[in-house]
Order: structure tokens, then sequence, then C-alpha cells
């Protein structure tokens, strides 16, 4: 579980009371001073234009941000949260609300050490469905293929109240429209030819704790008619059965299609629409999140058991940056799946990627920094070079001597290859001082 030694918040030119600092120190957080990394930063947006949020943001070194407005300009905040933002708080500032925003923060810093979230809108997502777990209220989740909607669902499962009970998928795309009814409902002794005994549904077995219905768009009218049912009724009756089994459940529904111009076109029912879509959660495709590409990479070489012994070179890193992801993650961990076969040393190559010959290796881009943040940056990067020279490149002691989790370690890493460092030259010993 990730944790966070002595938080510090960035604060900006914001002025904030003496009574809300002392508030702020005695539950264990910092105010930030010129040097010191900053794990979020308060964002004062009172006096910007629309058009500045996104600059106003990037300004603010730091993990999260949160972002200040008026309480009249709630436009702004949701500009804020659109440009990657993790929430907003009304001003003047109130510090019950700001302690009980980086509760949830730190909350989620811990939730979220099994997922992969860097890029700010991934990180946003999370914490949107962090928000989601804490209620029983149903999730509509919608995104392209392969973004990761059933593991958002599980996230949301494990954190909620529910976690201890079961966790059920079905995909209503998958089974045949006559089996998909007594699959989801269950059915009796006698219900139909081949219905030998009685046999609870998915809605049943999955009682106690969270069943996600994934490609819900293609459900059938007849099937979408009886689901409404058990969600208003909260109970289920199987088929040919003459009474109701009461539920004690959580729906999560997800798909891939836009289920609105379904509702439009007569293939999805409005009443049922409405029913799942009170907490909305969109997932991001890859392409628009490049900041996770090679993060989640280095994560699937480390499941697949191979994170410690191969790695990536860099031209094969530039060629997965470049890459549109039209598969997303999935396609993603089927790259590198496939690279892991037909590699032939410890150095992943761009011809063991197997991606098509017309991808071009993308320049990473590297930020443009004040002198001030170029240099403490470049600081950083340097003092971890000399840890992991003192431990022999070895990741997980050097993590510790750092103050930091492995995976943070990987993705600072990830940012210095990202800004042009051969990590790999570095660390040889021709190189220490």
């Amino acid at each position: 579980m990730a944790r966070i030694e002595a938080p510090r918040l960035g604060l900006g030119t914001l002025s904030v009371p003496g009574i809300i600092r002392a508030q702020l120190e005695l539950q264990g957080y910092q105010i930030a001073q010129d040097n010191d990394p900053v794990w979020v930063g308060l964002v004062d947006l009172s006096e910007c234009r629309p058009d500045q949020v996104a600059d106003a943001l990037a300004a603010s070194d730091s993990k999260y941000q949160i972002a200040l407005v008026a309480p009249e300009q709630t436009a702004l905040a949701s500009e804020a949260m659109r440009h990657g933002a993790q929430d907003y708080l009304l001003l003047p500032l109130d510090a019950d609300h700001l302690v009980s925003q980086l509760a949830r923060l730190m909350q989620l810093e811990q939730d979220q050490a099994d997922m992969v979230a860097c890029s700010p809108r991934s990180r946003q997502l999370l914490m949107l469905a962090h928000r989601a777990a804490q209620t029983d209220a149903s999730v509509l989740l919608t995104g392209e293929s392969g973004t990761g909607k059933e593991q958002l669902a599980r996230f949301i499962h494990r954190y909620s109240p529910r976690a201890d009970g079961p966790f059920l998928a079905v995909n209503c795309a998958a089974i045949p429209e006559a089996m998909l009814e007594s699959l989801l409902f269950g059915h009796v002794k006698g219900a139909f030819t081949g219905a030998h005994a009685d046999k609870p549904g998915k809605f049943e077995a999955a009682s106690g704790g969270t069943l996600l219905l994934d490609e819900i768009g293609e459900l059938p009218l007849l099937l979408q008619a009886k689901l409404l049912r058990v969600l208003q009724e909260r109970e289920v009756e199987r088929l040919g059965a003459h009474h109701g089994i009461a539920l004690d459940i959580r729906i999560i529904a997800a798909t891939n299609q836009d289920l609105r111009q379904a509702v439009a076109e007569g293939r999805f029912r409005e009443d049922l629409f409405y029913r799942l879509d009170v907490l909305p959660l969109k997932t991001v495709p890859l392409r628009e999140r490049r900041e996770d590409i090679l993060p989640l990479a280095e994560h699937f070489l480390t499941q697949y058991g191979e994170g410690s012994r191969c790695h990536f070179s860099d031209a094969a890193r530039q060629v997965l940056m470049g890459h549109d992801w039209p598969g997303n993650v999935r396609e993603l961990e089927n790259t590198v799946q496939r690279a892991l076969v037909m590699r032939r040393g410890s150095a992943l190559q761009v011809a063991e990627l197997g991606l098509p010959a017309s991808v071009q290796a993308m320049p990473i881009p590297v930020e443009a920094e004040s002198g001030l943040k170029a240099s403490k940056r470049q600081a950083e990067f340097q003092y971890i070079v000399d840890v992991l020279r003192r431990f022999d490149g070895h990741r997980s002691r050097s993590a510790e001597a750092l103050g930091m989790t492995t995976r943070a370690l990987r993705y600072k890493l990830a940012q210095m290859r990202e800004q042009g460092m051969d990590i790999d030259r570095l660390l040889q010993p021709s190189d220490a001082a």
C-alpha cells in the first residue's frame, strides 16, 4: 500500500489564514517551501479567464491539483476539471472542506497502489470512481473497447462497503439470447426443457456484492424490461417462478456504445438508461493519456514476471509513445506479451514489438520549464541515479532508500527517460564517479 510521508501542500501565491494552517498541521500536512516537492497544489483560479485555466494548472508542479474558484465561477470549475484538476473548492477557503478533500486524496493514493494512473485525466477518473465506490448507486461506465472498464468496475467494488462480497461480470454480447435470461435471472425446475433443478442466476449469486453487466447496449429489449423491473423492485423472479427473491446488490453497467443514440434509435429503453446512468464515468482512450503508456508497459513487464530481467530500449519507448493504440490498453498488453516472446536479449527492441511499420517514433517532448524548476528537477533526477548506483540498480532497495514505493520509482524513471536520459548508460560502472 502506498504511503505518503509528511504530505506537502503547494499554495502558490494563495494567502491561507493562520487558523487553517494550524488545522492542516494538526492533520499532519505541511506547507511546501520553495525547494520542497509538492504532493497537492491549491490553484487559485478566481482571477483567471477560462482560456487561462490550463496554463494555471500546468504551472502547479504537483501530482494533484485542487482548483479554487469563487461561488459564481462554477463554469470555471468545470473547465478546471476538464483540464485535469482532481477537484475544486469554493472560496473563501473552509478548513473542514479542505481537510476532507485532502483526506479523500490520501485515501485514493493508498487505494490506487495497484492501478496505473499517471496522467491527470486518469487520476481524475480514479478519484471519481473512488467517490462512486462509497455509494450504492448504479454506475454506467462508457468508453472505447480496451480502455479498462472492467478494471475500473473492479476498483469500485474493491473499495466499496461491498468489497467482502462477490464481484461477478456478465458479457451481455457473448451469450446467446436464449441462454442469457436464465443466466441472469435463474430458473426453477421444469421452467423449460432441460431445467431439471432450480438454479439461481447471476443476480442472486452476486447478492451482497457487485454485478457488472458488460456490453449492456447489446441486451435485448425484452430483457431490458425485465432488468428495469429488477432495478426498481430490488428483487428478481426466476424463470417459471411466481414469487420474487429480494436482492442486496450493486449494479455497474458498461458499454462502448453511445446509449443516448441507442435510445433515440429505439434500441435501448430510455427509462432503463436513466436508471443506470446515475453515476456516469467515461474511460479515456490511451492516445489521449500518453503519460500512461510507458508506465503501463512497465507494469505489464512486471505482471508477466520479466520486469527485473528486461526493459524497453529507448527506440522502443519512442515507438510505444508514437503509436495511436486503437485497441487501447488491451492492445498495449498484447504488444508487451508479444515482445517478451520474441525478445533476444534484455533490451526489448522495436522489431520485437511487432507494431505496424507505419508507426513513427515520437520524440518525447521535454517540458519548457523555468531555470529554477529545471534545476530542481535535474537535482532530483541526479539524486535518484546516485541512489540506484549505490544499490547496483536494485529497484526495491533504491525505492526504500528514497522513501518511495517501487511503483513510484518506476514512474520517476519513466519521467527521466522521457526527458532524454539514458538510465542504463548512467548506471554503468564506467560512469560512476
